[in-house]
């Protein structure tokens, strides 16, 4: 039998493997989310059947009311929503391994006279402190970063004076508790009591680590509780001797630190002023002008004088951001990419990595509407091709196009890499208004005689042009 589940094991570990290579292309990534859940569930039955004979009634229980919700869950959440859900499913994971971890400590342990290491080991004891730890840091900052995706939590970073030194002494605390559980502490009610509250101290060190970032930084929070929501499993599959569980964890927490440094790389910044920065804060443009003195020749139109531009354009690249999702325009951003195309055009979509609150969000969105991936193209691919595009069509992206990022290198994002959407013929951005993104600084693309403002919701102001131009092309 044992045979029979490491055999399993070991096809479930492939068949994982090669599905996150299909990930990485549009068009197997499907597959490769039905091979690596296919994996999944071969890893669930290959344990229930290591198990032996067990109490199926609260596993029957778990999945008919877990599976319920994640249906209802995955029906009715807007694309809007997604980011604010993969911060959910990150925070659910590292508190799953959390609660493992803690459940098995309660079973070999509690209530026994002796210490932790005499009882489980202490290779298991270190294990199971780290699995808890980064389990409920996950937990509690997934949490918190779902509250400001969501609005419940202010999107401006949350700093008080000696928030760094607080998040020292609280990792200090949690280290010598563990410390002293290994190497003195025999009672078990002190154990208990310890343990608790190292899972405490964690759990509030998660929402300290999580409050000073910004809104700005929520793709690199995303994935690095993605990244520890996968090492919290790995550290849990070493306390319950699962190597399935060890090598699946260690995929998560290799990809989402693999991809934490992309995302950093994308904004031009290090892994420890994301963390520690406050990047975001609303007095970062206080040295500069304010909102009335940084707009001074701001252009706007209408869909109709927008709509004669669009006609004679033959190259045109449309720049997706958070406002493109917010106001559910992907369909119609599609409908008018094909009219486009029909006229003669031709229609590229330039993703920038941190568009969006979440890694990918934008070609998600995209996906979500059939727009071809062989019209997706990133910064680097896309970038120098805007000077002989007729338009750029900047459809709720702020940041990510902002000139300050190389024209001033006295602003927050200087030397962030962005579209130079500035380079094109004509420049139109979709935007409510003229306030700032999540950097909380002027957009000087606003100021540029190329550039005009198509003021009101996505939605509306590209269903207006599409209008316009069947006028104008039928």
């Amino acid at each position: 039998m044992n045979t029979v589940v490491a055999l399993i094991y070991l096809l479930s570990s492939i068949m994982f493997i090669l599905g996150l290579k299909m990930l990485t292309r549009v068009k197997t990534a499907r597959r490769g989310n039905m091979l690596s859940s296919s994996a999944m569930l071969l890893a669930v039955l290959a344990t229930l059947l290591d198990l032996g004979e067990v109490n199926y009634t609260f596993i029957i229980a778990g999945l008919a009311i877990g599976g319920a919700i994640g249906a209802l869950m995955a029906i009715r959440v807007q694309m809007t929503e997604m980011p604010e859900m993969v911060a959910l499913f990150n925070g659910f994971g590292g508190g799953a391994s959390a609660l493992v971890a803690s459940s098995f400590m309660f079973e070999r342990a509690f209530g026994k006279e002796g210490s932790l290491v005499e009882l489980l080991a202490l290779d298991t004891t270190i294990t199971l402190f780290i699995s808890i730890l980064i389990g409920a840091v996950t937990l509690s900052g997934s949490l918190v970063a779902f509250g400001k995706l969501k609005g419940l939590v202010s999107g401006q970073p949350i700093l008080f004076p000696g928030n760094n030194l607080v998040n020292l002494v609280l990792v200090a605390s949690i280290l010598f508790m563990v410390l002293y559980l290994i190497l003195f502490a025999t009672n078990p009610n002190q154990i208990l009591l310890i343990s608790m509250m190292v899972i405490a101290f964690s759990g509030f060190l998660g929402v300290l680590l999580v409050t000073p970032i910004g809104g700005a930084d929520m793709p690199v929070v995303i994935s690095l509780l993605n990244s520890y929501s996968g090492l919290a499993a790995a550290a849990t599959g070493f306390v319950l001797a699962n190597n399935m569980l060890i090598i699946c964890g260690a995929l998560v927490g290799a990809s989402g630190l693999i991809l934490t440094q992309i995302m950093c790389k994308a904004m031009n910044r290090s892994l420890a002023n994301v963390l520690f920065g406050g990047f975001g804060v609303e007095d970062t443009a206080s040295s500069g002008p304010g909102k009335d003195e940084a707009y001074h020749s701001v252009k706007s139109c209408g869909a109709e004088e927008a709509a004669m531009i669009f006609e004679s354009a033959r190259d045109i690249i449309i720049v997706p951001g958070y406002g493109l999702a917010v106001a559910q325009a992907q369909h119609v951003t599609k409908e008018l990419a094909d009219l486009l195309i029909a006229n003669g055009g031709n229609v590229r979509y330039a993703i920038h990595p941190v568009a969006g609150r979440m890694p990918g969000h934008m070609n998600v969105l995209l996906a979500e509407s059939n727009v071809p991936h062989e019209q997706l193209f990133d910064l680097d691919h896309i970038n120098d091709d805007f000077q002989n595009a007729d338009i750029a069509l900047i459809l709720g992206a702020n940041d990510v196009v902002n000139p300050a990022a190389t024209k001033d290198p006295n602003s927050p994002i200087a030397g962030m890499p962005v579209l130079k959407v500035w380079d094109a013929k004509t420049v139109f951005v979709v935007k409510r208004s003229l306030s700032p993104g999540f950097a909380a600084i002027p957009n000087d693309l606003f100021n540029y005689e190329n550039n005009m403002m198509l003021f009101g919701d996505a939605k509306k102001i590209l269903t207006e042009l599409v209008h316009e131009l069947k006028e104008i092309t039928d």
